[in-house]
């Protein structure tokens, strides 16, 4: 199981999305009734963004285990691709609410997320045919 290409990439999304948690996506100042206020965006900084991660974390962290399930583990990753993708879109309208907005150094994280799912697919997908090769000689 660990050492199948699938489970590094799985892993790496697990812990990209875990982080995504305490470390920023994007710093500024955020105006509330004329007042500036210093805002950080993260993964617990609006509510939608947390389930949404926490269901990467989830799927991604499943489809480790279901190794002998190749189907079902590229139809999760597919699933898990398409909310990291979600995911990265919604950060990006969060940074967009905040003046002086920069972005933060961890603003990586949830594309790894994103790269991993991919990675772990295009795995999948080759074991996949591998299999599929193998019964053509049977």
């Amino acid at each position: 199981m660990i050492q199948r290409q699938q489970t590094l990439w799985l892993l790496l999304s697990t812990l990209a999305a875990i982080l995504s948690f305490p470390f920023p996506f994007a710093t500024g100042q955020l105006v509330e009734k004329n007042v500036a206020v210093f805002h950080a965006v993260d993964a617990s900084s609006h509510f939608l963004l947390l389930l949404l991660t926490g269901a990467t974390i989830v799927i991604s962290g499943a489809t480790i285990f279901l190794y002998k399930d190749r189907k079902l583990q590229m139809k999760l990753c597919l699933l898990g691709s398409l909310i990291a993708a979600g995911i990265v879109v919604f950060f990006i309208l969060q940074m967009n609410k905040m003046e002086k907005a920069t972005l933060a150094l961890y603003s990586i994280l949830p594309v790894l997320v994103l790269a991993g799912y991919i990675m772990a697919y295009r795995n999948i997908l080759k074991d996949e045919k591998l299999v599929r090769s193998l019964d053509k000689i049977r």
